[in-house]
């Protein structure tokens, strides 16, 4: 069942999407907009709160600079509306009549309290898509909760897993549980949208951004429940067959990473790199003496894991990344540098595949860089980006052209703070 709104240039072209979301849930938003869909930000009067997390653009604070901001609302437009008045509330609705999908990450309760929930804007329309996003969704002793990306990080296990054993848990330093929760929202919207596009029918989803951290721990959940085991974090080690490997390598410039050939699924490379140490001076006689070519991975002791690890670790002190990384690939042995901020925009890979985009900032008088299309495909590519919008920079086009609101009325609601 196939609506006449669907563009074949895009996945989502002709479709209508009202955006409610803070720092929570931007990224849903940014990958319906990518796959073509029109995505109208709706903001309060002073802006979303979102447009003043840093960094900002020439470390200069302000709501139209905000890097964060910048970065997941790309190819949308925004308008100014308060929802918490009358007139506002009048107003989404309007909007509502003519949009295919809602996205928000308010309170659990939150739009119910302004009479704007699923239950009263799907009698409205019936087709409509509501996805909502929050730290534990709508249901459940935590649904209440306020929390963070922290905290989301923090009870759904990731920050256990992650730093030193010896160390206090970790966060990665950009917002993991945000992300993902968006992008976990995304995909549920568009599962909603196949189901409408078969049926005609709408629905609810409920999103929970601590449940899709949860996930990322997926593999750790049965070795507790089958061995009685708390899986911990192990900083450059990797726990295989009940012992620590090291698997990150510092060097001159960085580090590498990779899984010892001892005790992978072929040790006889482990043979080539003691060659290759052994050609400098740097390989040991007890590593020397063992035969690479027909030792097996279960018969491997400790003792000799240990010297190998002991010898690799001194020998990848003495070479540049650049070194390794062509020494190792060169002998077949999977390895990968561990890369900078700066290292991936530098990358050739990205640079071949045309990962970046140049997006025009002309209130700025410059271009950024930005990644690219987050999907390619032949038929229905994403859509060239432009610039996250200014606060309520589409007022006049969205009120006038879709809700037929005049010039003048729109001074009106300006001035009684309802836009």
């Amino acid at each position: 069942m196939m609506t006449e709104k669907h563009s074949s240039e895009t996945v989502l072209g002709g479709y209508r999407v009202l955006d409610l979301t803070d720092e929570k849930g931007p990224m849903c938003g940014w990958a319906l907009a990518n796959l073509g869909a029109e995505v109208i930000k709706i903001e309060p009067p002073e802006g979303d709160r979102s447009r003043n997390i840093p960094p900002f653009y020439g470390d200069v604070p302000h709501p139209e600079k905000s890097l964060f901001f910048f970065a997941y609302n790309t190819n949308k437009k925004s308008i100014t509306l308060n929802l918490k008045t009358t007139d506002g509330q009048n107003i989404f609705k309007e909007l509502v009549r003519s949009a295919d999908f809602i996205v928000e990450s308010f309170r659990p309760g939150y739009m119910e309290s302004l009479e704007l929930g699923y239950s009263m804007l799907s009698r409205m329309n019936p087709r409509i898509i509501m996805t909502s996003i929050t730290p534990f969704g709508q249901t459940g002793p935590y649904a209440s909760f306020k929390s963070s990306d922290l905290m989301c990080g923090a009870m759904s296990g990731f920050m256990y897993l992650t730093g030193y054993p010896d160390r206090p848990p970790l966060r990665i330093s950009v917002p993991q549980a945000y992300s993902l929760g968006g992008a976990e929202g995304a995909i549920a919207t568009m599962a909603a949208h196949y189901f409408r596009e078969r049926t005609g029918e709408g629905q609810y989803v409920d999103v929970s951004i601590r449940e899709s951290m949860v996930k990322t721990t997926a593999y750790s959940i049965p070795w507790t429940e089958k061995y009685g085991v708390i899986k911990k974090r192990s900083g450059p080690y990797w726990t295989l067959r009940g012992e620590n490997t090291r698997v990150h390598f510092p060097c001159k410039d960085g580090s590498v990473t990779f899984v010892l050939p001892l005790i992978g699924s072929s040790p006889k490379f482990s043979g080539k790199l003691v060659e290759w140490m052994d050609s400098e001076g740097m390989a040991g006689d007890r590593l020397k003496e063992v035969d690479w070519e027909n030792i097996e991975a279960g018969s491997v002791s400790r003792e000799l894991q240990r010297d190998l690890e002991e010898a690799i670790v001194g020998f990848c002190r003495s070479k540049s990344r650049d070194e390794l990384m062509e020494g190792l690939v060169s002998r077949k042995i999977t390895a990968a540098p561990v890369n900078t901020i700066q290292d991936i925009a530098a990358n050739p890979q990205l640079e071949a595949r045309d990962f970046w985009e140049e997006v025009d900032h002309p209130d700025m008088n410059t271009s950024i860089r930005y990644p690219g299309p987050f999907i390619k495909a032949t038929e229905t590519p994403c859509v060239k980006k432009h610039r996250a919008p200014m606060i309520g920079e589409h007022n006049a086009e969205i009120y006038m052209n879709i809700l037929g609101k005049s010039g003048e009325e729109l001074i009106l609601l300006k001035g009684a703070g309802v836009i």
